[in-house]
């Protein structure tokens, strides 16, 4: 029997799994402002009537009769061919399933989240730290939505996940809806994590509006030129653009229960990349007064060269991507986190500042 986590849920009991994972202790010393903070939470898809699920299923099956999912918009029958991600309608790779405890604090919690990690990513990031597994098509074990759904399930109750997080879906999303229906029915309660480049569509979103209740959303790069090298489609800033206020109009800011879990709303990454910044610079402005000043928001630092950069290049003696073959610097750093707050950007999931989770 193969398992695609470090721990197979299916033969260990509750206590095994609790004694193998190690789980980071964290003070809950939690500053939050009390408008960001519910009283209680219910995940969106427990609130939709079985009427409207069925209704997203039948709206899911017919995207995967004419795919435009994300923006490469190919319009193939998946039942019948394949497009740029090069997967059929039925079964999707899956890579990972397991707890998960490195995404921010307020997502891991102290059990972690409950990643479900898709491979044949949308995009072909030249950069990207997943390499291995999001662009290669065949990384991973072929899955349906029923057995994603059953997963899903024993991530929450075998692991004892606070949420699902389901990590590079873009390309995936009528499976996912049919999971997350499956979940349900089995017992699913806990919030859905949808964790994206924002290289989606807004057929794909409106689809999963009253499904998702926390988008964990990427700003990469600002200009086409930029996304048409490093990220292999110039298509990409706009569909981001789209794609994050899409998000914000369906769940908000990021709001949190009062032990400082993030429960709905949207968090958004963007990750400081050498000689980048000016367009770092440009998100941050545009997330302030196109998206909402009170967006909470994630100025990743831990940028290093994977990927393709600093390869040798096949057309002559120096490197691939040379002006990216290098770590950021402290003083980049302070230089994008003061025009954040120039800018009027001010919740930062800067944990590292004080003992708590948000």
């Amino acid at each position: 029997m193969w398992a695609l986590c470090p721990i197979s849920f299916s033969r260990l009991p509750s206590f095994a799994i609790r004694s193998h994972v190690l789980r980071p202790l964290i003070c809950r010393h939690i500053r939050i402002p009390p408008q960001y903070l519910l009283d209680d939470y219910t995940p969106r898809y427990l609130m939709l009537t079985h009427e409207q699920l069925r209704d997203k299923i039948s709206e899911a099956e017919k995207h995967l009769h004419n795919c435009k999912l994300c923006p490469h918009n190919c319009a193939v029958n998946r039942y019948q061919s394949t497009g740029y991600c090069a997967l059929g309608a039925e079964r999707v790779p899956v890579s990972t399933i397991s707890p998960h405890f490195g995404e921010e604090s307020c997502i891991t919690g102290m059990n972690g989240s409950g990643s479900i990690f898709f491979a044949s990513c949308n995009l072909r990031c030249v950069f990207c730290q997943n390499y291995e597994i999001s662009h290669v098509r065949n990384a991973g074990e072929m899955l349906t939505c029923e057995e994603i759904g059953e997963w899903m399930f024993k991530l929450q109750d075998t692991g004892q996940c606070h949420n699902i997080n389901f990590v590079t879906p873009e390309h995936v999303v009528p499976i996912v809806v049919k999971a997350i229906a499956k979940a349900r029915d089995l017992g699913l309660r806990i919030p859905i994590v949808y964790n994206t480049s924002s290289f989606d569509s807004m057929e794909s979103l409106r689809l999963l509006d009253g499904l998702v209740d926390i988008y964990l959303a990427d700003f990469k790069l600002w200009l086409p030129d930029s996304a048409k090298r490093l990220l292999k489609s110039e298509r990409y800033p706009e569909a981001a653009r789209h794609a994050l206020k899409e998000m914000s109009r369906q769940v908000g800011v990021l709001k949190f229960t009062g032990d400082g879990l993030a429960k709905r709303g949207v968090l958004i990454r963007h990750l400081i990349m050498p000689n980048y910044l000016d367009e770092s610079r440009q998100i941050l402005k545009y997330i302030a007064n196109d998206v909402d000043k009170d967006s909470y928001v994630n100025i990743m630092s831990q940028y290093f060269p994977s990927g393709h950069v600093g390869r040798k290049s096949t057309r002559g003696s120096g490197i691939r991507y040379e002006e990216l073959n290098r770590h950021v610097n402290d003083e980049e750093i302070d230089d994008i986190m003061t025009e954040a707050r120039r800018v009027g950007l001010w919740r930062f999931d800067r944990a590292e500042e004080y003992a708590g989770y948000a």
